[in-house]
This record gives C-alpha cells, structure tokens and sequence, in this order.
C-alpha cells in the first residue's frame, strides 16, 4: 500500500478498504476558520538566548576594576534582568551570536569554543560551515571537553566537514566517555567496518600461528634426523630456508597483531543483571542496592484537538495511558498537558528548570503534529501546537531550537525526550549510537558507570518522515510498542534496550500495515549530552 502524505486521501483509501489510517502531523491539512493568537511578548520572553552579561566591578586592595563581559545562554527575560544584552531580532544570523562567544572563545575558554564550534555547524539559518565547526571542536576536544569530543565523532561518522571515519569516530566517542583506549566499559555493536576489519586480521593471524606452528615441527623433525647424518648439507640448507621462512612469518604476525590492538576493545560487564529494584514514590528517591537514581518528573504533551489543522485520534489515549503507567510502575512526578497552545508549551518547559535538581531525571513525551521547514540543504523541525497554523504558516510553531537550548539549561542530570509526530527524527542530527548492540549486557556496572555521566536522549517514532497515528488499539502504533516495553519490564531497563525492543515491535507491525516507520534512538546534539544513558526503574512487584 503506498502511503501519501494527503491524509484525507488516505483517509478515504482506508475506508474503502475497511480500516481507519493516520498520519501524524504531516502534509496538506485542512485550514479551519480559527486561528487563536499568542502572546507575542510572553513568547519572546521564554526564548533562550546568547546573552552577554556586563563585567563585574571587583576590588583588588584600593583598586578597584570591571571585569569583561560574560557569555552564557539563558531565556530573554532572565537575560535583561540581569541586566545582559542580546539580539532581540534577526537570532538566525549566526554572526550575532559568534559576536557573544567569540572573544571568549578566542581566548581559549573551551565551553566557548564548543558553542562557536555548534554555530559553525547549524548556520543557524544560513548554510552549515563544517569545516569551521571542526576548527573550534578540535580545539576545546584537546583541552579535554566531553562535549567537543563527542561532536566530533558524529562529523567523522557521517563525514561532514572532514573524511568519514567510523574508528576514529569511535575513538573520540571513547573520548568523550572518559575511558583510557584499552578500557571500554562494555561490548557493543561497532561499525561494520570495524568488524569486518578485526575478522580479517584474526583470521589472518590464526593461519600465521598455524604456520609457524607446522614450519616449527618440520624444522625439529629435520634437526634430529641432521644430528644423526652431520654431513647431510642438504638439510641444514633446508632448515635455513625454513628458519628464515618463520621469522618473516613472525614479523609478519607481530604487525598483524599490533593492527588488531589499535582497533577499539569493548568489554562485557560480568556482574548479574539488574533485577530487584525498589521505590519509595513519586515524590522519593528512586534506589537500587547502593545505586541512588535520583527523582523521575515526566512532563507529557499530547495535541489531538487542533484549531487550525486536521485533528488527530489518539494523543490523548497516548499521554493519560503513559501517565498512568509512569506513576503507577515507574515513581514519576508527571505533569501533563493536553491540547496545549504554543505559549502553554514554552511556559512548562522554562518552568522545569526550577523544580529540576542535578541528581534528576526528566522525560518529555510529546505527542501530536510535527512539521518541517527546509531551507537549501538544511532542514528544521517542529512541534506543533494546537494554535499552529497549517504549514507553511508557522507563526505560533514550537521549534526543535526553542527545546534544545532549553534541554542545554535543565540541571537535571539524565533527560530523554519521546516524540511521536511527524519528522520527530529532525530534533537532532546527530547518527545513531555506535556504542549499542543487541546482545549489550546492561549490567549493575553499566548502570553504575553510566549514571554519573549528563544525557540529553530522543526517541522518536521516526526519522524524517510521515509516522502513523493508529493500528495501536486505541493508541497509535509507535505509542503502544513503547507502552508494552515498559509494561513487560521488571527490573531497569536503559535507553538503548527500550529503543531495541521498540524498533522491532513498529517496524515488524508497521510493515502489516503497508507502511515503512521504523524508531530513531540519538543523542540530542547542543543540549550538554556527556554520551551518560537514561534509565527506567520498574517498582518492586
């Protein structure tokens, strides 16, 4: 069955053929007569922006002196309180936010230089500069900071702004872990050229060693039987040759050796997997063993009522049955807004940052419509609230900028966000995980390695593409798989396990269907993400 991006001829396919389809948030919606207006200000106000705040006046003995001014990110209205100056218009030229960091980056600060390094590489309205990008990067990486090191992993994977290079992307993955080259925390799924590479070279040295092994023998059987005839000049010219023959093979076994060392090793935890867990409630601690995980908040958005677009069927079924599950089984906090305008939207996200301690978790589960806008070869995506105008009207849009740069400022220390929608994908551009295999063994000491470590994680219910919004039993299919996965876990269950299971329960139930959706499990790119993991704490039975 081919899928278009007209719903309503969908709509009317569907029902010729006995069944209801829908897709979430994408193409030519209807225009309704409403269109409910925001406030403009309030709006402004929640952005995040570069802000440069004045110097300080300081007193060294009877001098007294001012400071430079200081660079940092922060919403408008926080930013003019403090008396700080920022762009208030034209924030998609990038070299007005260069001008806030660029002094300071210059002068060798290495936060600085990562956050020009991301300027560089969004363009922020203009054409990406990957190679600038790499500069910057390159310069905090050598300084030691988490953030350049994995940035530039995910330009040497997918090539951008220099040649691609999985190992070496790896390598500054490894980097940005914090872990020494022959320490990888556990096993998983390297690239296949990784693999492919480690395959050839440890067969190449198992034929070597068998070689060796045989020429060695040959030469020991001939050696007896020369002790016997001592004038047999014949066999000591053989044993020559043959002692020459091995140690050009053992040469050659030594470099293949060294060529299977400088290759990345990852290691299996070998304690027990994670299985009694339990809780004190929403508002407590969640712990296992010695392992504190901190409080859960979730904060849930589903969009299902729109006032200017078609509506949808199921993101309310989706939030109040997450909810429900997340309070019950998991001990989160959970606020939830349903049918919620622009302004409602920017308003709980800014607000998090005042309920949000370090030592937190955050989930943010967005259901509803997405859309994008492509500009050249660079793409932005959006949420779209229930004032959103039908594309290409993107007046009271949420974009995926607004939520990164909001994650960038949360304190807290682990947050994923879930989205089902449209182009749910484009909320970050960095590639898939490297470090994440099918068989992980995600172990208490994963768990307790990782916990430490700041993320910012997306699971989307798919890339850069229309997804369903049905064929969930009453939820749409994206939103079920994940409701089951959490539902059929009983101990801890990390982001890449719930991404696994998840992908293989939409792709398998989308292809029924007659429609390709498969789920995207990233790190969120320019939001502090320090390669740490998020993990589901199931409450004792």
């Amino acid at each position: 069955m081919t899928v278009r991006k007209n719903s309503t001829l969908i709509r009317a396919i569907s029902l010729s053929l006995g069944m209801s389809v829908g897709l979430l948030g994408c193409g030519n919606q209807q225009q309704k007569d409403n269109v409910v207006e925001g406030a403009a200000q309030t709006i402004s106000d929640l952005q995040v922006v570069d802000c440069l705040l004045p110097g300080q006046v300081r007193k060294l003995g009877n001098s007294t002196y001012l400071t430079p001014r200081r660079p940092t990110q922060t919403t408008a209205a926080d930013c003019r309180i403090r008396g700080g100056e920022y762009v208030a218009y034209d924030r998609a030229d990038y070299k007005t936010a260069l001008n806030v960091w660029m002094e300071t980056a210059e002068a060798g600060d290495a936060e600085a230089q990562v956050n020009v390094g991301q300027i560089f590489e969004r363009g922020l309205g203009g054409e990406p500069n990957y190679e600038a990008a790499v500069i910057w990067y390159e310069k905090a990486a050598k300084q030691g900071n988490a953030r350049a090191q994995f940035n530039l992993g995910t330009l040497y994977e997918q090539g951008l702004g220099v040649e691609k290079n999985k190992l070496l992307a790896i390598n500054y993955y490894r980097q940005a872990w914090g872990l020494p080259e022959d320490n990888v925390i556990y096993q998983s799924a390297a690239n296949k050229e990784q693999e492919a590479l480690r395959e050839q070279l440890n067969k190449a040295l198992s034929e070597k060693n068998t070689q060796i092994k045989l020429l060695s023998r040959q030469i020991s059987d001939l050696e007896k039987k020369n002790t016997q005839i001592a004038s047999n000049d014949s066999a000591k010219e053989e044993i020559k040759q043959l002692k020459e023959w091995v140690a050009r093979l053992e040469e050659e076994r030594k470099l293949t050796v060294a060529g299977i060392e400088e290759l990345p090793r990852y290691r299996k935890p070998s304690a027990a997997p994670v299985k009694q867990i339990r809780t004190a409630g929403s508002t407590d601690n969640v712990s296992l063993k010695d392992i504190n995980f901190g409080k859960y908040y979730a904060l849930i958005i589903g969009n299902q009522n729109y006032d200017s677009i078609e509506d949808l069927f199921t993101p309310h079924a989706d939030s109040v049955k997450t909810k429900e599950l997340l309070e019950k089984e998991y001990g989160f906090d959970v606020t939830v807004l349903l049918d919620a305008d622009n302004a409602n939207i920017m308003r709980a996200i800014n607000e998090l940052n005042d309920k949000l301690t370090e030592k937190d978790n955050l989930l943010i589960f967005y259901a509803g419509h997405g859309s994008r806008i492509t500009t050249g070869d660079y793409e932005a995506g959006y949420w779209l609230p229930v004032n959103a105008g039908a594309p290409p009207d993107d007046t009271f849009w949420v974009s995926n900028e607004f939520v990164t740069r909001h994650l960038a400022r949360l304190k807290a220390k682990r947050v994923m966000v879930v989205a089902d929608s449209c182009y749910a994908g484009l909320l970050s551009n960095a590639p898939g995980y490297l470090f994440m295999g099918d068989d992980a063994d995600y172990s208490l000491d994963y768990v307790r390695y990782k916990l430490p470590q700041k993320s910012r994680l997306l699971l989307s219910s798919g890339g850069d593409a229309p997804v369903l919004d049905n064929f969930g039993r009453g939820n749409s299919l994206f939103a079920r798989a994940f409701l089951e996965v959490l539902e059929n876990s009983q101990g801890v269950i990390s982001g890449p396990e719930l991404f696994l299971k998840v992908r293989e329960k939409v792709s398998e139930r989308s292809k029924k269907s007659g429609v390709v959706q498969i789920p995207e499990f990233k790190a969120i790119k320019g939001a502090g993400h320090e390669v740490g993991d998020f993990f589901f704490v199931r409450k004792a039975s």
